[in-house]
């Protein structure tokens, strides 16, 4: 099931320009997520260890591998046609697995040789429920060094609904400025994907598997709420560290 380059470039780039109508800002915050495991990783006390949670086609670590290249990444998805697309377009950046983030024996699917430096995701992880969430923090707390960091790149509304309207405003103009909203959106991808042969075995496994979790996960789910459930997990501390409307991201350090 193997890509070819060709496909994987075309694709992995529609899927960039995509998903910047969902990201506010999103290339500075993966920017901001790679200054945070920059600032972690010159602490390491061996060669930096990274998993990318949700990785999709790799987008974020490939921006990862490309600033810091002496940082060993493990990106993680369950989907399989995004996973192929990461391979075959930045088979350098990573060591790519596939497994479902939450499900039991996820973290051993990872095949860990050392405690990691960080923990990294951008609009990944509200797809698990609460309690599955609940359940990852205190793993990745688990498989953490001390002063390692979990990043969350990802849109959090504030908890009160008179704030959370106004960023959820504030956001969408500045994406309507940046006009991201002229690019294709998820769906279009997706049925676009659907159309081209090089695809069709890879979107046969993508169908046959169900959800592990509810679609709308832990969408919604405030920035308060998500700072509890990583205290309650073990991380010595959490709070934002950026912030562009409601997208945020959040650093708990271990």
């Amino acid at each position: 099931m193997g890509l070819s380059l060709a496909t994987a470039e075309r694709w992995v780039e529609r899927w960039e320009r995509q998903q910047q109508r969902y990201a506010v800002d999103r290339e500075e915050r993966f920017t901001v997520i790679a200054d945070v495991v920059e600032h972690i990783a010159a602490g390491s006390p061996g060669r930096p260890l990274v998993v990318d949670l949700g990785c999709g086609p790799g987008s974020l670590a490939a921006r990862l591998a490309r600033r810091l290249p002496d940082v060993d990444i493990v990106a993680v998805d369950r989907d399989p046609l995004l996973l192929e697309l990461a391979r075959a377009h930045h088979p350098d950046a990573a060591r790519y697995v596939d497994a479902v983030i939450g499900e039991e024996g996820w973290t051993e699917s990872l095949g860990l040789d050392r405690l990691l430096d960080a923990a990294v995701s951008t609009t990944a992880l509200h797809y698990l429920s609460p309690d599955g969430l609940r359940r990852t923090y205190r793993q990745l707390s688990e498989l953490m060094r001390p002063g390692g960091v979990l990043v969350n790149g990802d849109h959090l509304p504030q908890g009160e609904a008179a704030l959370a309207g106004i960023s959820g405003h504030v956001g969408r103009r500045r994406a309507e400025r940046q006009q991201v909203f002229a690019h294709e959106d998820w769906a279009s991808w997706w049925t676009a994907a659907a159309a081209d042969p090089e695809l069709a075995d890879l979107l046969a496994v993508r169908r046959s598997r169900q959800p592990a979790t509810g679609t709308d996960g832990a969408v919604g789910l405030s920035l308060a709420a998500h700072l509890e459930l990583l205290r309650q997990a073990g991380f010595g501390c959490a709070g934002a560290v950026w912030q562009y409307g409601d997208s945020y991201v959040v650093v708990a350090i271990r």
